[in-house]
Formats: structure tokens, sequence, C-alpha cells
């Protein structure tokens, strides 16, 4: 039970990272892609600043953290993808988002010595 504990707590670390390193590079997206207003890069520093405080919390040595945070960042942006951008993930989508999730179970669970 603490390990499923400590797996939810670490995911839930995890998607957190993901959407504020997201919302740090969408908003220059948008400035420069879009038009936006040049106010929306100050956020966006804001945003991968709080990213990279976020990986400094995880339990882990950082290589292994930034290799398991991969998986959730991959599901977290298909997630992005369908609520932000509007486009509904497709079933090749969900697959490998599936896949990196089962790699970051095996990297993040695995017995240490």
């Amino acid at each position: 039970m603490e390990m499923l504990s400590g797996l939810l707590r670490t995911t839930g670390l995890f998607v957190l990272t993901a959407l504020a390193e997201i919302l740090g590079c969408y908003l220059p997206w948008l400035v420069l892609r879009q038009g936006r207003p040049m106010w929306l890069l100050l956020p966006a520093a804001a945003a991968l600043a709080l990213f990279a405080w976020l990986l400094t919390l995880h339990p882990t040595a950082a290589g292994r953290t930034y290799a398991a945070y991969g998986g959730v960042y991959v599901v977290v942006a298909l997630g992005w993808l369908w609520l932000v951008d509007g486009v509904q993930p497709s079933r090749w989508d969900a697959l490998g988002a599936a896949i990196v999730l089962a790699g970051m179970a095996v990297i993040m669970l695995a017995p240490r010595g």
C-alpha cells in the first residue's frame, strides 16, 4: 500500500511538473506563432522556473527522475492536445501513452539496493 501511495504522489508531482513545462513553452508559442502579446513571456518564464523547481522535489536521482518524468510528460501533453488544442488523441496516441507510462512505472518502482 505504501508503494502505491508513493507512486501516486510521485505521479501527481510529475503531472504538475509537466503542466508547468508545457505552459512555459506554450505561451511563447502563442507569442511567436499567433502574434499574442509579448507580456505572455513573463508568465512563461515563471512557469519554466516552477518546472525546474518542481523537478528538484522528486525523491530520486536527477537522471532517473528525468527519465521517468518523460513518460508522464507524454501523457500530459496528449491531454493538453485534447483539452487545449481541441484535437482528440488517436488510439495510437493512447497506446504510446500506455507504453511510456509502463516504462515510467518500471523506472520508478524498480527495487533499489
